[in-house]
């Protein structure tokens, strides 16, 4: 388990690479589809954050590129590590535990 819990933005975007590996403006938008718009990265947050995952192993650039033919050579393509996933699942378990721990205390209602 991580000794700290993922920002908001880091969430976010290694969900967004929890299915298919997504160039940068890929992961924007699936973040903002995913959150019906609640949520949206600007590239100097989505960039930073993507630097920070990169050094700390939860995410890895790819050599190869999708389709060449059909892609802009600038598109820089990430996937989610082991680390990475593991790191989702963690985080997606200890906010599970906060929302149980919300509707048991009566501040979510619970569900039917």
């Amino acid at each position: 388990m991580r000794p700290f819990a993922l920002s908001r933005d880091t969430f976010h975007i290694l969900v967004a690479l929890a299915d298919r590996d997504r160039h940068g403006y890929s992961i924007m938008q699936e973040v903002a589809e995913r959150t019906g718009g609640q949520v949206k990265l600007s590239p100097s947050t989505l960039y930073s954050a993507i630097k920070r995952l990169l050094e700390e192993g939860l995410i890895q650039e790819l050599e190869e590129r999708p389709d060449p033919a059909h892609d802009d050579e600038r598109r820089r393509y990430y996937r989610l590590t082991k680390a990475g996933r593991r790191a989702a699942i963690d985080e997606a378990k200890q906010l599970e535990k906060l929302l149980s721990d919300a509707r048991s205390s009566g501040l979510v209602p619970k569900r039917v």
